[in-house]
């Protein structure tokens, strides 16, 4: 870190990660500038400054452990804001929320181009719209809530429906179709999930390509929060001063949202809805914002959002959909089927889904399967109750085709090819379509419901039935 005109202060009382520090001299250290502890530990302990609260004392937010820090203790300014390292040289590389190596690997050079993690968003008349697809290779995804370029999909889901692993897989994608740089924020990981995304993208040739930057679940909060502002100002500096296209994932971004209303109860604020802090939306869009193509040159943001308690009224999850292009829902009912991707094709949308941007073809394919599901969903209590025999004739052919249709969308994924055996599958969007034409138009009704569950393009599916030689549908 750049050493600025050094100004000393002393530490007159600690609240946890939240630090007062009186300073003899003026002007005060500005807010979002970085003070440094001079303590007898062998890490730094650096502090970013929050607030103003007198004319000699200013409150800041610890970034690191502060465990056993002591009031009296000297800290001095180092910087007038983080300044994390950007470029080449953080492809392939783990770092933390201050951009320091945390992969056990060489230093990163002394040239390294540095910058501050507090940006402002493009200028509206400098962005540019897109409505080019983002082909994932993900069936269900590409035909029901399809992604753009240069936009912002989140996926919104509560604990254990498969939100990390399909962000894992979408950066499979992206490194596969579209060779680009991808920067991945762990905000809140879990010591052994940072640990096998390290090992799986060396072992996959992934990381080639790729900036890690992880806050964990034990750092304090400050660490957690800032966490995907380091992130987006890498990606930043590669769409701005590189011109190339960068996919940004976070995971979870929920975790940021917890780790300011951790912030914002040690600093006094009053909680607002639900508990969380008065600043929830201003504190979102500030980190959204940024996110947008400028100059032919796009950041494509997808994030995983936990919803607490499966409540998606929840005001953090509202308030990070509001920003979003493509929401993408996963539905823990599907998820105890068997049925993953566990995406609800009913509840994900898409604002791509435009047959001025998709076609008319995919646009009415799009609506006749949400149609099918829909209806076989309103008939589920009955067929509980009666069985499907009671159904009329034309419902019980909607319920067939739909529980063929929904067994399609099922795919086996390249990172879970581990644990299943099965090679992951990328399906173009015109096998998607093609897929789900032959469904919807009758072609398979006469085949097993197993014939099309987790397999790739409809002529694996034709394939498997007719070797199936009499075999059990799946329940």
């Amino acid at each position: 870190m750049t050493e600025a005109a050094q100004i000393p202060g002393t530490v007159v009382a600690v609240h946890g990660p939240v630090i007062d520090v009186a300073f003899t001299t003026t002007p005060l250290p500005p807010v979002n500038g970085v003070l440094r502890v001079e303590w007898d530990r062998g890490e730094p302990l650096l502090l970013e400054v929050h607030g103003h609260l007198d004319t000699s004392t200013v409150r800041a937010i610890s970034l690191q452990g502060a465990g056993g820090l002591a009031r009296g203790t000297t800290a001095r300014q180092v910087a007038p804001a983080i300044m994390v390292p950007v470029g080449e040289n953080v492809l392939g590389r783990l770092l933390d929320v201050m951009g320091n190596v945390r992969d056990d690997g060489p230093a990163l050079p002394a040239d390294t181009p540095r910058r501050p993690i507090h940006g402002i968003p493009p200028a509206l008349m400098s962005e540019t719209a897109t409505t080019a697809l983002f082909e994932t290779g993900i069936k269900v995804i590409d035909l029901l809530a399809p992604m753009a370029h240069g936009g912002k999909a989140a996926m919104f889901g509560g604990a254990g429906v498969g939100k990390t692993v399909l962000v894992m897989e979408l950066i499979h994608a992206m490194v596969e179709k579209y060779q680009g740089i991808s920067v991945f924020a762990g905000v809140g990981e879990r010591s052994r999930e940072g640990h096998e995304m390290l090992n799986d993208m060396r072992g996959s040739g992934v990381l080639e390509r790729t900036a890690l930057i992880y806050g964990q679940m034990n750092e304090p909060p400050g660490a957690r929060w800032r966490v995907p502002m380091t992130a987006l100002t890498i990606a930043e500096f590669f769409r701005d001063q590189k011109h190339q296209n960068v996919l940004l994932l976070m995971d979870n971004i929920f975790r940021f949202v917890q780790a300011g209303s951790e912030i914002s109860g040690l600093l006094g604020r009053l909680p607002s809805r639900v508990g969380y802090q008065p600043t929830l939306a201003s504190e979102v869009a500030a980190l959204q914002e940024r996110i947008a193509s400028v100059g032919g040159a796009s950041v494509s943001s997808i994030q995983a959002v936990y919803v607490p308690a499966d409540d998606f009224t929840d005001p953090a999850v509202t308030a990070i959909s509001s920003h979003m292009d493509s929401s993408i829902v996963l539905a823990r009912s599907l998820a105890a089927e068997g049925f993953y991707p566990a995406v609800d094709p009913l509840a994900s949308t898409s604002l791509l889904l435009d047959p001025l941007i998709v076609g008319q073809e995919h646009y009415e394919l799009a609506e006749q399967a949400r149609e099918a599901l829909a209806r076989f969903k309103d008939l589920q209590d009955i067929i509980s109750l009666l069985g499907v025999e009671e159904l009329g004739a034309a419902d019980r052919l909607v319920v067939k085709r739909a529980r063929r249709l929904q067994r399609f969308l099922t795919q086996p994924f390249s990172v879970t090819e581990s644990f299943t055996g099965i090679p992951g599958r990328s399906i173009s969007r015109a096998d998607t379509l093609a897929g789900c034409r032959a469904i919807l138009d009758g072609e398979t009704d006469d085949w097993a419901e197993s014939s099309l569950y987790m397999v790739g393009t409809i002529e694996e599916a034709r394939a498997k039935e007719a070797h199936r030689g009499g075999g059990v549908d799946a329940p």
